[in-house]
């Protein structure tokens, strides 16, 4: 159990850490205490926490750093939620301001604003497209020859799909296609709509629908989709900035994890609900020994549907990123609640 003082100096030590990235010795620390304390004392109170592993030594500094488990005694135990100013509030909801709700404009746009504002990699991701259930489809023609199919899922995802027409198409076949399948569809998850397509749809389509075969054979079509969620970056190369990433090798072998989209996707994909830290070694991958990793879902009635993540260094803004992401998520679940739940 540290006591007040240690505890006092613990979160001295990683707040300097945080600001300055350089070790700090017992000297330099006793002026930033507001409580007097001697540098003799705070030696002291280094050296035990640095036998009990919350500080560590660097080869180039007699100065002292935060360790991992520091980090984490800080997360869990000292850190206060930081007030965001008005700035970075209407950076947020500028996200969701043009009442455009189609998941991939989201995605860009809040994977771009958070990483401006952290100065961190964002990495924004839905929920695996197997997992979603069909809201509503629409068809748009374009011309006579052409529509655009799109498909609104109960998550927010948004497919656009383009499709021919076939020639001499009567006029309301279009609107009646529509009506027969968000009649029959909607609620069926996507994995299962093929199924459902040709098990039931199938006859009231032949019964109602002009050149059946041909709508039929656009509609399976229109409805195949991919396994994953796109991954949206922001700020890949921001970590180029923080001094722990001039080292080369760190540096290659960080950029060459986030372009791995795979390996990012399955490491966030079973994200727990909440704001979630990991630090360091937590992230259980060899490339982000140097990385925290601060997550938050979103959700619609109560149902996780997707993750923003904030990539730093262990030595991360942890107050500031958690204040933001959970600004982030509470507008990002109330809008989608709003708009997929009805």
């Amino acid at each position: 159990m540290l006591t007040d003082r240690q505890l006092l100096i613990l979160q001295a030590i990683i707040d300097d850490f945080i600001r300055s990235a350089q070790p700090i010795g017992s000297r330099s620390l006793s002026k930033k205490i507001e409580v007097p304390i001697s540098s003799a004392t705070i030696r002291n109170e280094m050296a035990d926490l640095e036998e009990w592993g919350y500080i560590e030594k660097t080869h180039s500094s007699s100065g002292r750093i935060p360790s991992e488990k520091g980090y984490r005694y800080y997360v869990d135990h000292l850190l206060a939620p930081e007030a965001l100013n008005s700035y970075e509030t209407q950076m947020i909801r500028s996200i969701f301001a043009e009442r455009i709700y189609e998941m991939e404009i989201i995605a860009q746009k809040a994977a771009k604003v958070l990483s401006d504002l952290t100065n961190y990699t964002a990495i924004f991701l839905g929920s695996e497209v197997k997992d979603h259930k069909l809201k509503k489809l629409q068809i748009v023609p374009l011309n006579s020859e052409a529509a655009v199919a799109i498909i609104i899922t109960d998550t927010g995802h948004v497919e656009n799909r383009t499709f021919s027409l076939p020639q001499h198409i009567a006029p309301g076949e279009i609107e009646k296609l529509v009506n027969i399948l968000n009649d029959k569809l909607a609620g069926i998850a996507i994995t299962d709509l093929r199924e459902t397509i040709l098990k039931e749809v199938s006859v009231i389509l032949k019964e109602n629908i002009q050149q059946y075969d041909y709508f039929l054979q656009t509609i399976l079509q229109t409805f195949e989709t991919s396994g994953n969620e796109k991954l949206f970056f922001g700020g890949k190369m921001n970590m180029l900035n923080q001094p722990e990433f001039h080292n080369i090798h760190k540096v290659r072998t960080l950029l060459d994890l986030i372009e791995q989209e795979k390996g990012i996707y399955e490491l966030f994909k079973h994200t727990p609900k909440g704001i979630n830290v990991k630090i360091g070694r937590e992230n259980q991958n060899v490339m982000m020994e140097d990385c925290s990793v601060i997550t938050a879902t979103y959700s619609i009635e109560d149902e996780n549907v997707g993750t923003i993540a904030i990539l730093g260094p262990t030595r991360m803004e942890y107050s500031r990123v958690i204040s933001l992401l959970d600004f982030f998520s509470k507008d990002m679940t109330a809008v989608l609640s709003k708009l997929y739940s009805k």
